[in-house]
């Protein structure tokens, strides 16, 4: 990992729980064995224990939450990929209809997990989707209405002109879209808490296990550098930390990378300011600025380069530069904190769940890419579903085809700049530029 990403991140420097799971260090058995301790692997697991499969064995190759999971934004929006236009082919207008309405669950699935297992995230409500001109400002009314259809009893309301200030404190956009059913959370410590609430269920974890070979048949065997697990079931959760371990799946998705800033705390009425809502936000344009207020009164601002896919040298001066559009009146403000991390995305910006062909006992999760917090959640239900008694929501999510990207090693740059530029092209004309 590049040293200016593995730096310390927000949710490491606040972390509230302090677990501690060991390294596998011998030949054990299991029901399911799960490769990845981020949010997909531990979602899925604790959905499985929820059904009554105990004996589930998780190897994570670091900490819990070295990925994604400890990385992201920490917003809770609705949706569950980027345009679900690019699957309509494949799924039909029925189709499309029950992954809108599914796709509305995520909140309520954390809240609920919140609540069921008294976990300190701080989770709160209201998000804001902003647009900065009138194109924009029609697509977020098409959504206004969408979301009234699958969520009526939720404050959804569209702000425009003058009045955006009551939701967000900037003087760059001309609407926002009010939905008080999303919000934000504190990622890791919802992973953490979920972990505990998986280990209170008898699963067994393991950290700093690196998986070096899977061998696959009636019955899975995983082996580390100590010790093994046998499972006539197993799930690979790696995500973008894959690292070509299964090439089947490894190669139906490639890297990007976002980046984020941490704020010094800031007085209650500068925070007041910027969030009159102590909401979370994101634009609307294909790749988007994000951002939140934390509890202690910081600011997370996050983006990813929007056309040339690089590392920034230095950071802290890129997300700052960023968030002095949106805020201009934060140039005297500190910045504690600055990190990144990889994206994994497949062609259709879609999340990819299955099994392997020849091998219908291995599952597989992936390619949030970037809208990770809450679709896994949503996701992750669905695929202990399809790991078990099998369900018609896992049988749809699971028939969208992932195509593979060849030469995605050498040419991931080139990759991801094209995309980008298509993504930014292709916006302009879906009303999101």
């Amino acid at each position: 990992m590049n040293t200016k990403l593995d730096s310390l991140t927000y949710y490491a420097a606040t972390k509230k729980y302090d677990l501690r799971f060991p390294t596998l260090s011998e030949d054990i058995d299991a029901d399911v064995v799960v490769i990845g301790g981020g949010f997909s692997g531990i979602n899925t697991a604790l959905e499985l224990a929820e059904h009554g499969i105990r004996n589930i064995v998780v190897l994570e190759a670091k900490h819990l939450g070295y990925g994604g999971t400890g990385r992201n934004g920490g917003q809770i929006m609705a949706g569950i990929g980027h345009d679900l236009d690019a699957i309509a082919k494949h799924v039909g207008e029925d189709g499309l209809k029950e992954i809108f309405r599914i796709s509305n669950l995520g909140a309520s699935i954390i809240r609920d997990r919140i609540d069921k297992y008294g976990i300190d995230a701080d989770f709160r409500n209201g998000y804001a989707y902003l647009g900065f001109n009138s194109r924009q400002e029609k697509t977020l009314r098409e959504w206004e209405a969408s979301f009234r259809a699958v969520d009526p009893e939720t404050e959804i309301q569209l702000y425009t002109g003058q009045e955006v200030r009551k939701v967000v404190g900037s003087d760059v956009y001309g609407s926002a879209l009010l939905h008080m059913g999303g919000g934000h959370v504190h990622s890791l410590n919802l992973l953490l808490g979920e972990a505990q609430a998986l280990a209170g269920h008898g699963a067994r974890i393991f950290e700093n296990s690196p998986v070096l070979d899977v061998e696959y048949g009636d019955r899975v065997t995983v082996r580390t550098a100590m010790g093994s697990v046998r499972a006539p079931k197993m799930l690979w959760a790696c995500n973008g930390f894959l690292n070509g371990l299964e090439p089947q799946i490894y190669r139906k998705t490639v890297n990007t990378y976002a980046f984020q800033l941490c704020t010094e705390p800031l007085p209650d009425e500068l925070i007041e300011r910027i969030s009159p809502i102590r909401g979370a936000y994101s634009d609307i344009r294909p790749i988007i600025d994000y951002y939140r207020v934390t509890n202690e009164n910081r600011l997370l601002f996050g983006s990813a380069t929007a056309l040339l896919d690089y590392i920034p040298g230095d950071l802290k001066a890129w997300n700052r530069s960023l968030m002095l559009k949106v805020f201009p009146y934060l140039k005297d403000v500190n910045i504690d904190l600055a990190w990144g991390g990889p994206l994994c995305c497949g062609a259709n910006l879609f999340p990819q769940i299955g099994s392997l062909p020849q091998h219908p006992n291995v599952f597989y999760v992936q390619a949030y890419a970037g809208f990770g917090v809450t679709p896994s959640h949503i996701v992750c239900k669905v695929l202990a579903e399809g790991m078990t008694e099998g369900s018609a929501r896992y049988d749809l999510l699971s028939s969208v085809p992932h195509v593979d990207i060849f030469a995605k090693d050498q040419l991931r740059a080139v990759m991801t700049t094209a995309g980008k530029a298509w993504n930014q092209l292709s916006g302009f004309w879906k009303g999101r530029r």
